[in-house]
């Protein structure tokens, strides 16, 4: 992360719950989850998990984004009012080390159900360079941004296992409705198996196995499929690229056949419209789906990665 990506204090979510609690019940529409008469109510800090509160849950939960559409996650900074919610839920739900301020709020919360996605699934360490091979190119910036990969929902492995976990977490918490928990447990699971069928079969054979990206969100995806890639900015997607990192994607281009650089719909484009004008390659969306706007490839988790599929099979001339 960021250095601008501050933490918020202890001292300001202890005055933030103080506050937010005795306000609560005046807050608009898009913010009083909590307390939802005959509703399980969670809260969810981005868009995965909201998705998964909701498909999980169904009608017997209330769920409520920390996250607004179009918001890049990795810059929320939470506010008074969301403290409150994470505090009058029944459960959150979130993603350790995506969003270092919802971290803080909600290890500070009395909340019992605290749900951590990542403590449901394996993570792995990435740099700029991850997959399913090593490739051999002496980049020197492999390492660049290297740390904790939080993107384990673009990997439909990994994220159903996350949707067992909740499955599971929301059974505890709410034992009324457990069996209907276990129901949407299972057809989601269902769904996301059959999703890593179609990017299996669909990546299986093609003319190159490499593909850019602005920031390393596919490394997962990537290690699955046996695929590698090459990012030009590390975990961070706001940082930059060092003019080593750059040269090197172009002499990676040339060498592995690349034919497009993958941006992404939350940040800027403008570096890897340079990159690709400059090596006279294509542009394309490769949707990390960290967020639903108007700008993606579909209208949920599903659609947007079917649209990822057939983006990454175009670029590596999938057979």
């Amino acid at each position: 992360m960021t250095a601008r990506r501050r933490l918020i204090s202890v001292s300001a979510i202890t005055a933030a719950t103080a506050l937010g609690l005795t306000t609560l019940s005046a807050c608009s529409s898009d913010t009083a989850a909590a307390g939802t008469p005959g509703k399980f109510d969670v809260v969810a800090s981005f868009y995965p998990m909201t998705f998964l509160a909701e498909r999980i849950g169904g009608d017997h939960v209330h769920v409520t984004s920390l996250t607004a559409p179009g918001q890049e996650p990795h810059d929320l900074e939470i506010s008074p009012k969301q403290i409150a919610l994470i505090q009058k839920s029944d459960a959150v739900l979130y993603l350790k080390n995506v969003q270092p301020s919802v971290d803080e709020a909600v290890a500070q919360s009395p909340v019992k159900t605290k749900i951590d996605a990542a403590s449901l699934t394996t993570t792995e360490e990435h740099g700029n360079e991850v997959g399913g091979h090593a490739a051999a190119h002496d980049t020197h910036s492999a390492a660049e941004s290297a740390g904790i990969d939080p993107h384990i929902w673009l990997d439909p492995v990994r994220y159903a296992q996350v949707a067992e976990g909740v499955g599971k977490a929301f059974e505890k918490a709410d034992p009324s409705h457990a069996a209907d928990y276990r129901k949407n447990t299972a057809v989601l699971v269902k769904q996301l198996d059959a999703l890593n069928v179609r990017f299996r079969d669909g990546l299986a054979h093609t003319r190159t196995k490499v593909f850019i990206t602005t920031h390393a969100a596919f490394g997962y995806l990537a290690e699955r499929y046996g695929l590698t890639e090459e990012a030009i900015t590390g975990l961070d997607p706001d940082s930059e690229p060092s003019a080593v990192r750059v040269k090197d994607l172009e002499n990676i281009a040339k060498a592995d056949g690349v034919s497009t650089v993958f941006y992404e719909t939350l940040v800027s484009d403008r570096t890897a419209r340079t990159i690709a004008a400059d090596g006279h390659l294509r542009t394309d969306v490769l949707d990390p789906i960290e967020g639903i706007t108007a700008k993606s490839r579909g209208t949920d988790y599903f659609s947007v990665q079917d649209a990822n599929l057939k983006a990454l099979q175009k670029a590596l001339n999938a057979k």
